[in-house]
């Protein structure tokens, strides 16, 4: 592997910072994105549970909001009832979707460094790829004596082996930051419709509620 580096160059140098980078942030994804701590299935059944006869203690709020980003959202509604039981339905509604907010900016955190890393890695393959060019062109300089208008072994091959494993590394970085970028692009979305569903659900509960 070594020895991989140094016939690339410099120029992968930026690379392999980009593969650490995405690999850091591909693992700090799958331990955030669990389902357990974002919309476990049947937290909402347990806060229309809890809550059948009233809005419950602020002990089970409070425990409910810790749940998970799920439960922050559903707390959210019950706080909004604590504070003003007359409170309109449109009210709940514009504090469970300013959680919601709050939450869904907390699911796509980093996203967009991994896609920035996506679309840079090949980029910066190429930019090795034209410095591999220049040194081949460069080795076809003449170069005086016996060799005069002959081209350097040493340096072409220096500059064909830059060119060939930046490319390669730009696109072996790429696409599977692209790929995971992707793939957790859908489960955010996928947990911000679970949230915007068990919500509206939530919010006719509230309401039910605050008529009683």
């Amino acid at each position: 592997m070594l020895s991989i580096i140094q016939a690339a160059g410099w120029p992968i140098w930026p690379l392999i910072a980009c593969s650490i980078l995405a690999l850091a942030l591909i693992i700090e994804r799958f331990v955030s994105l669990k389902t357990a701590s974002i919309a476990p299935p049947k937290l909402l059944d347990e806060a229309l549970a809890v809550s059948r006869s009233g809005v419950p203690s602020g002990d089970v709020i409070t425990q409910l909001e810790k749940n998970s980003a799920l439960g922050e959202v559903l707390a959210s509604g019950f706080r909004a009832l604590n504070a003003n039981p007359r409170c309109t339905e449109a009210d709940l509604r514009a504090s469970m979707e300013g959680a919601g907010r709050t939450v869904a900016h907390r699911l796509e955190r980093y996203l967009s460094a991994l896609a920035t890393i996506a679309s840079a890695a090949p980029l910066l393959g190429l930019l090795g790829t034209v410095i591999g060019m220049i040194e081949i062109f460069g080795a076809q300089a003449p170069t005086g004596g016996a060799t005069m208008g002959g081209a350097n072994p040493v340096q072409l091959a220096h500059g064909i082996s830059v060119a060939l494993y930046n490319t390669a590394f730009g696109l072996i970085v790429a696409i599977p930051s692209l790929i995971f970028w992707r793939y957790f692009r859908a489960r955010v979305d996928g947990y911000l419709l679970t949230m915007e569903l068990a919500s509206e659900r939530f919010v006719r509960h509230l309401s039910s509620l605050r008529n009683r």
